[in-house]
Order: C-alpha cells, then structure tokens, then sequence
C-alpha cells in the first residue's frame, strides 16, 4: 500500500465505527441476505440444431451470498464482468423471473420479505437512465412524483421535487432539457442524479444501484459515489455495484464486497479486506490501486484451460479463508442477532400513496403530450408526411378523367390502390420513431410499480388520435379536390375516415408487434411485409379475390385492406359514367369501352360490395378497439417476458 492510501484506510476504518455507532445501529434499519443462491437453465445449441436446442444445461449464476448491511452505511460490490453483481441487486430487489431457481432469504429489519414486498421496500437504479429526452429535469420528476403519490396540491408536489432536487445538487440546472444523443441537454452525470431523483421522490431507506459511474470520467464518477456515500449517511441503506473505482474512494465506502463467479469472495470494510487478504499472503503493493489489485486477484483467467484452472483453484482458495474467517462469522451473527430482536423499526416501505387508474392514465398523457411538443421536427413531420405521399401523386395524376380510353378506371383503381396501402405505412414509420422511448421508460417504471405498461400504451394511443386526424385531413382534403374525385361532400368525409382508419390501423398494429419485439427494425420490418400481404390478398386490385386460391379467399377476409378497398372504389365509382374518346384505332376503342358506368366496373371486379358497403365500414372501424385490445395483451405478454428475464 503506498502512503497515500493508508491515511484513507484509517479514515475509513474509524467512520461509523464508535461504540455509540453501534449502539445507534440496535435501532436502525437492516438488511441482511443469507444463503442466495440462483441457477439459470440454458440451451445447449442454436435453434436450427433440433437435438441441440432440446438439450439444456445448469450454470449456477450465484452461490451461496451472504451479507448484512445497516442504515448509514453503503457498500460496493465488485468484480469483474459476469462475476453475478448485477444478477445479485435483482435478486436482492425480487426482479429475477426464474423463481423456482433462486434460494435463500433476505431479511429487511429482521423480518423476510414476501415476494410482493420487494418492490416496495427496494428502490432501483439500473444502469442506463431511461429519461424522455424533451421534458426539463424539474417537469421529468414533477411527472414522476405526481403518478408516485396521490392527487394533492401542486405546492405539495412542488415543495417535494424542490427538496429532492436540492439534495441531489439539481437546483441550479431544473429548467434545462434533459436531451439525447441527437441534441445537446444535459451532462451523463446530470442524468444519472435525475434517475436518482426520481427514485428519492418515494423516500426509500434502502437504495440498489447497478453500475452508477457507467460511462463516466473518473472526476464525475468520484462525485457521484460521493453523493451517494452522503444520502447513505443521512440514515439510508445504499448498496451499489461499481466497476474499477479509483483508491480515492475507499474513505467513502464502509463495506466492500468482492464477487468472482458467482460467489462473494470478501464483504468487509476496507481496513478488513487489506488485513484479509494480507492474511491470505496477498499484500497490496505500494502504488496500486487495491481495488484493482484485489478484483484481478480474485478473477477467473478463462484464455486458457491450465489459467483457469489456476486461477479458479486460488479464488476457490481464498473464498474457503473467507467462509472460515472471523469477519464471516459476525456477518452470520448479526443476522441472526437482528431476526432474534424483539424491538425493531417495521420494515420501511417506500412513501407511495398510489393514484387511481384514471389519474396515472392522464398524467401519462400530459407528460407524453409535454414531451412531444418539444420535438419541432417529430411534429412537423407526423403532420405533413401524408401531404408529402398526396404531393407526388397529384404531380403524378394531375386530374382524373371520365375517358375510358385515356385511364378513367386505370387511374382511379391505381389511386385507391396507393390510398389503402400507403396510410397504414406512414402509420408505422410514426410508432417506431416515437413509442420506443416512452415502451423504455415504461419498461423501468413499471418495475417500480408506477403504473402498468399498458396504462402507458393506452395514453400514447390517445395522444397521437388528434395528429392522426389532422395529418389524415390535409393529405385528404388536398389529395380529393386537387385530382378531382366524385365532387360530393359526403363522398370526401366516407374517403377521409377510411384513409383515417387504415392510417391508425397501421400505428396501431406496429404497437402490437413492439408489445413483444424489442428491435424497431425487425418490427418495420414485419409490418411492411404484412401491409403488403394484406394489399395482395385482400384488395382484389392486384388480382381479383374471386380468381384467388381458396386459402387465400378466406384469408383475404381477415385483411382490413379488403374493406378498406371495397369501400373507396364504391365511394368513387358509384355514380360514374364513362365516356369514349378519340383513339389511333377502331379496335383500341372497343377494347378501352367494356364499361359504361361505374357501377358496371364494381359488379364486375368487386361482386356485392355495393350491397356490403355499411358492413365493409362497420368492420374496418372494428379493426380500431380490436388491435387495441391485442396491444394491450401484447404488452402484458411483454411484462410476463421481462419479468422472466
């Protein structure tokens, strides 16, 4: 150890450590974690391996963790990547899925908690910060702490964001926008205090953080674990996992622990460790980072079979020390000491006076409302992306014709064509570019148990309605009276609620497959390849549904592209008549002039869809609350996902 670093041990070994310390500790909170232990299932081989992928292996992810922590006191978990420090917050928090592998008990002030306790006792930072990138730091956690407590004044909410964001040194920078990758906002280290905030808004006295100095330079790192050591020591518990913290840090912990391959090798305050591992005939040298020196120590070398052999068989060593060590020993003691107590503190559940449903619902939709509005460009674009399509194809067809032979129906089938496959395309590019954000969010949320997903979903479906309408209406009104479709009033409002209604369809059916699709592209993917199928199959303008196969029949009919289609070309067609121009040839003419009217085209190419036309609209506004309804279930399915993860 190099001089430098000793005078920081002492201070370390000395904090929280006097006789009235531990005195106060009889009546402080607890928790203690005895004996976890959690094994995962994998398979063997790849999914195109058939007896490979029926084959499963056991890998036990944590072994055997024990460990007791008090109020006022925050420890780091160390160790390198896959040692299980992430894998124990989740299971210390009830976040792990797989249930029936985890062993063990964890005790909050003495007492074990049920399964549906943990969410409410534990807060939890995970590694990235999911954050709406509009919304300023001071409206970002007035959301949070409006859907956290129950409907009272603003000067309460406000009186309580003021005094988090004090705490968290947020006050000076509460009006400036959060931000993203794409535009300035505000510093990576801001964003982590905000993801903090958020969590502090509830009071909790036990506090998880997953690698919170995670892509941060070493000062901002340092003032981070810095503030988490002072809300620790405002009577909280604070536990976090940390990866390669620099020496100066060892004064603000007060218990480290050290994790290799699943099993905590030490958990001991720093003046315990370095005379632990002395112990062990590992010294520390002068002018190395113990932290470093002690995690490589205890590291599993996997380049080579004989390294790993060796360096498994030295941890294997050290970890059987620990078991036998003193240190171990009043670490089992205290935890059975505090389940024996009579008098202690109940278990400090977080400050959460839940709203009802309808609230959480319209505070969803105000912050999604909030944080939209800010995107100039996103709004822009939702709005004028259909006039953009309607644009092209008006240069295209300038105006239509009742001349058979110069395109009357050609034209007319070709529009309707582009008007039932287009809108719901436009309707997918809007939810990939704008619900991925608010699903991430939701996803962390929920865990938190804010709200439930489908409460956000349900809000963004309500949000983006009104931008539908408008979008749909001036893509409408400039794309029916430019091309000059059947001048009636009625005819436009029948043309612009089925461009509406397969315009949401396709918003709608993106959401359903981003329920339980992580990846947007695979998702735009998917729905571009289904828009197109259902175009083929239900139109009947690429071939005709009677001329079709009968599998492709029946399945035409479950396509809102058959309605949608049948409707337009009654709407535009019905009324019609034709006439028959000057052409090169006599045989040109004859061939051109098979129709006289409109309605001679829709018995002939859509037989009874004159007859159909109120049950064709009924059934495509019955495709608007019944893909709703599948979003919602998709995105309980994605909670049932996650949570197994």
């Amino acid at each position: 150890m190099s001089g430098r670093a000793s005078p920081t041990l002492e201070r370390s070994g000395s904090s929280g450590q006097t006789g009235e310390a531990k005195a106060a500790a009889q009546l402080s909170n607890s928790v203690s974690v005895r004996g976890i232990s959690y094994t995962v299932r994998e398979r063997v081989g790849p999914w195109w391996n058939v007896s490979l992928y029926h084959k499963k292996w056991s890998r036990q992810i944590l072994k055997d963790v024990s460990f007791h922590i008090e109020s006022g006191q925050i420890m780091g978990i160390l160790g390198n990547s896959g040692s299980g420090k992430t894998t124990l917050l989740d299971a210390i928090s009830g976040r792990l899925g797989h249930k029936n592998n985890l062993f063990g008990e964890v005790y909050v002030n003495g007492r074990q908690l049920k399964r549906e306790q943990f969410r409410d006792c534990f807060s939890y930072v995970p590694q990235s910060d999911t954050l709406l990138s509009f919304l300023t730091i001071q409206e970002s956690l007035t959301y949070t702490a409006l859907l956290t407590l129950q409907k009272c004044c603003n000067s309460l909410i406000k009186k309580k964001v003021d005094a988090v964001m004090a705490e968290l040194s947020l006050s000076h920078i509460a009006d400036k926008i959060i931000g993203s990758r794409v535009f300035v906002g505000i510093s990576g280290g801001e964003r982590r205090r905000v993801s903090i905030a958020a969590q502090l808004l509830q009071d909790p006295k036990v506090m998880l953080l997953d690698e919170p100095t995670t892509g941060l330079d070493c000062l901002t790192a340092n003032q981070i674990v810095s503030l988490l050591s002072e809300l620790a020591h405002r009577d909280r518990i604070v536990i976090i996992t940390i990866h390669q913290p620099r020496s100066e840090l060892f004064r603000l912990f007060d218990k480290i622990a050290i994790m290799s391959f699943g099993e905590m090798v030490f958990c001991g305050s720093p003046m315990e460790m370095i005379t632990f591992f002395s112990d062990c005939g590992y010294s520390c040298p002068e002018q190395s980072n113990p932290f470093d020196f002690y995690v490589d120590l205890t590291s599993v070398d996997t380049r080579s079979k004989e390294r790993e052999l060796e360096t498994y068989s030295r941890v294997q060593i050290i970890v059987s020390a620990y078991k036998n060590s003193e240190i171990f020993s009043r670490i089992l003691a205290a935890i059975e000491r505090t389940k024996c107590t009579k008098e202690l503190p109940p278990i400090p559940f977080k400050n959460k006076d839940s709203p009802s449903a309808f609230y959480k619902l319209w505070i969803l939709l105000r912050r999604t409302t909030r944080n939209f509005s800010r995107d100039k460009m996103g709004i822009t674009m939702r709005l004028l992306q259909n006039l953009l399509f309607g644009l092209f194809i008006a240069f295209f067809l300038l105006r239509l014709r009742n001349n058979l032979v110069k395109g009357a129906v050609q034209d007319r089938v070709g529009l309707v064509y582009q008007c039932v496959s287009a809108p719901p395309y436009t309707g997918m590019l809007n939810a990939v570019a704008f619900f991925p954000p608010l699903r991430a969010i939701s996803d962390q949320e929920s865990k938190d148990g804010l709200y439930k997903k489908w409460q956000m979903l349900l809000s963004y479906i309500v949000h983006f309605l009104p931008f539908s309408v408008i979008s749909v209406a001036i893509f409408s009104t400039f794309i029916y009276w430019t091309i000059g479709l059947y001048p009636d009033a009625s005819r436009f409002g029948i043309f612009f609620a089925v461009v509406l209604a397969s315009h949401i369809i396709g918003e709608l059916l993106t959401l359903v497959i981003l329920g339980v699709v992580q990846n947007t592209n695979i998702v735009q993917s998917g729905v571009v390849l289904l828009n197109s199928a259902g175009v083929i199959v239900g139109t009947g303008l690429v071939r005709t549904i009677e001329e079709m196969p009968t599998p492709f029949k029946i399945l035409s009919y479950l396509t809102f592209q058959k309605y949608s289609s049948e409707i337009l070309i009654v709407n535009e067609f019905y009324g019609l008549n034709f006439t028959c121009g000057e052409a090169n040839s006599s045989t040109a003419i004859n061939a051109a002039c098979i129709f006289s009217n409109g309605i001679q085209f829709i018995e002939k190419t859509f037989p009874g869809a004159l007859s159909q036309f109120t049950v064709n609209f009924l059934i495509l506004y019955a495709f608007l609350p019944g893909l709703s309804i599948v979003a919602i279930l998709s995105f309980k399915i994605r909670e049932r996902i996650i949570g197994r993860q």
